[in-house]
């Protein structure tokens, strides 16, 4: 599955921390209803019989949207449900290892901090590149801060697409206009959010004016 960079435009990462006692499957679809372009489920908490039935469920809510899935790391059990795709951070498996994992049709994102990591993502066989924390974040406490520029010089600096992460909501999206992302990545901003659907729509109309700026 090739990556489309319009796939990249809205990617919703799910945290059900945030869900104040909803189902994460209804409100994954209420963010997709509002916008939502591409869904990575993301629960590090989950025990993996758990896990497997959320992916089974979610991945089902977006392929009835015809939109991509992805799991977070765990390679195993994105071939097993189906998934469009895997994620993989720098402190996970290698990318290089996840690729010949996954093979050569599955999406492969790839999370960069530097110019370097990205280049090695790229040369191993990355379809995209996360890119974060461009923004402070209460959702990943350990995450690197990553500058304007530095994010502009990545973006520079490989073919693939980079979608930004961290700390990102409509208020603040516009200050990333210029840099070459061609999306953004949220969390808190959709699924903490009362009305994810609302939420996804009014991100996505910002999101779409920051990237054409």
């Amino acid at each position: 599955m090739k990556c489309d960079k319009k796939d990249l435009l809205l990617y919703g990462v799910t945290d059900r921390t945030w869900l104040d006692g909803r189902d994460l499957a209804d409100v994954v679809e209420q963010s997709i209803l509002g916008g939502v372009t591409m869904v990575q489920l993301r629960e590090k908490d989950l025990a993996h019989d758990a896990f497997l039935e959320e992916a089974r469920r979610i991945g089902q809510i977006c392929r009835r949207h015809g939109v991509p899935f992805l799991i977070d790391d765990d390679v195993e059990l994105a071939a097993a449900v189906g998934a469009d795709g895997v994620h993989v951070g720098q402190h996970d498996m290698e990318a290089g290892m996840a690729r010949a994992k996954v093979g050569p049709d599955m999406l492969l994102g790839v999370s960069a901090q530097t110019v370097e990591q990205a280049l090695r993502a790229q040369a191993a066989g990355a379809d995209y590149l996360g890119v974060g924390a461009v923004f402070p974040t209460g959702t990943k406490t350990d995450a690197e801060a990553v500058s304007y520029d530095t994010l502009k010089a990545i973006c520079e600096a490989v073919d693939i697409p980079v979608v930004a992460i961290g700390g990102i909501g409509p208020d603040n999206v516009a200050k990333l206009a210029g840099s070459g992302i061609c999306g953004v990545a949220v969390v808190s901003a959709l699924y903490a959010q009362k009305d994810p659907c609302a939420a996804a729509r009014t991100l996505l109309e910002r999101t779409k004016a920051m990237v054409e700026a």
